[in-house]
């Protein structure tokens, strides 16, 4: 059993800065890539940030720049510090990683955190 923990959503202000959080647990044998993806009422889920095991990142056009994704390989954490949020920011965000449990990897999913940006 593997659980991805979200935590760190909220409501802010245009401009403000929220930070998202995301453990993994359970039967880990290794982590590769772990992300961020989000998804707006009546939208398709997207890709926000993403990080390889290495560090190695890839953004969406609309991140770049505010936005900054890392992790923990210790603590099978990974993190997204997200700044000068705009209205259009709003979303449910989505926790993604790719965990090997016994011999493949395969995409686990968290519940889901609610950011909300005010205008």
């Amino acid at each position: 059993q593997v659980q991805l923990v979200e935590s760190g959503g909220g409501l802010v202000q245009t401009g403000g800065s929220l930070s998202l959080s995301c453990a993994a647990s359970g039967s880990i044998r290794s982590i590769n890539t772990m992300g961020w993806y989000r998804q707006a009422p009546g939208k398709q889920r997207e890709l926000v940030a993403r990080i390889d095991s290495l560090g190695s990142t890839d953004y969406a056009d609309s991140a770049k720049g505010r936005f900054t994704i890392s992790r923990d390989n210790a603590k099978n954490t990974v993190y997204l510090q997200m700044n000068s949020l705009k209205p259009e920011d709003t979303a449910v965000y989505y926790c993604n990683a790719n965990i090997r449990t016994v011999i493949l990897y395969q995409p686990y999913w968290g519940q889901g955190t609610q950011v909300t940006v005010s205008s």
